[in-house]
């Protein structure tokens, strides 16, 4: 007997998620309310067991417990937050401001605090799902990319990359800011603007993913010159974004 389950769904464009809690009754009602809506579940007990997994079949979203027996599950985000671009829900028990913020800084997407409405789970999973868009639809050959200044991102890979040949592989958290911002180039978006584009609570942490996107986007963070600070009022993306079509190389079968 196996220390995890896994479902596949019929529907094959529907998300995987990966559920890290070790309470099997919790674990069991997250992986059923998901898998009613059509979702692929795998359920883990320990965070070390899906840190493994998840190098062999990544998932799209990850839901995780704090309070795991083998790590932290902060420890647990950070490391997914740092090496994936899963997207990152928090389901626990501490409801701390110290540990929401702290959550959220290290590259979660949400917080929800135990106990929970399984309605309410799988409504913020699916649209964390929809806005990351995770899935191309059958038969896309071509996909848009956006143009700002040396740099080209890709919202299908979350690539960003320079004319230069420097990489970066944002987090899910860093694509969706700086997605909010291409879309609105040169408007200065208030930071309940962008709160609410990201569905994360805290102006801090805004300030906190602004600051690591920065630290990729910029030659001098300190000095930025694409993401300006509207003192006062908010931040703006400065220059000309233009949307291309990027072509594929292979068709599907």
């Amino acid at each position: 007997m196996t220390n995890h389950t896994t479902t596949h769904s019929s529907h094959t464009n529907k998300a995987l998620i990966y559920v890290i809690e070790d309470e099997v009754d919790i674990a069991t009602l997250i992986a059923d309310a998901l898998r009613a809506f059509g979702f692929r579940v795998t359920t883990f007990p320990t965070g070390r067991q899906a840190l493994q997994a998840i190098q062999q079949q990544p998932a799209d979203v990850c839901i995780i417990d704090l309070g795991l027996p083998d790590m932290d599950g902060l420890t647990c985000i950070r490391e997914l937050s740092a090496n994936t671009d899963t997207g990152l829900v928090v389901l626990t028990g501490r409801d701390s401001l110290t540990d929401r913020v702290l959550g959220l800084e290290l590259g979660a997407d949400d917080y929800i605090t135990k106990p929970f409405d399984s309605r309410e789970l799988v409504a913020r999973i699916s649209r964390l799902v929809r806005r990351l868009a995770i899935q191309p639809q059958p038969g896309t050959c071509s996909r848009k990319v956006a143009r700002i200044a040396h740099w080209q991102f890709d919202p299908a890979t979350l690539l960003l990359s320079h004319d230069n040949g420097d990489n970066h592989n944002l987090s899910s958290g860093e694509a969706n800011l700086l997605m909010s911002l291409l879309r609105s180039p040169n408007r200065i978006l208030s930071r309940e603007q962008l709160i609410s584009d990201q569905t994360i609570p805290y102006d801090r942490s805004i300030d906190s993913r602004m600051s690591r996107l920065r630290k990729k986007l910029e030659q001098n963070p300190r000095q930025p010159v694409l993401i300006k600070t509207v003192y006062g009022a908010g931040y703006m993306l400065a220059g000309r974004v233009e949307w291309r079509l990027l072509q594929t190389d292979s068709q599907p079968d």
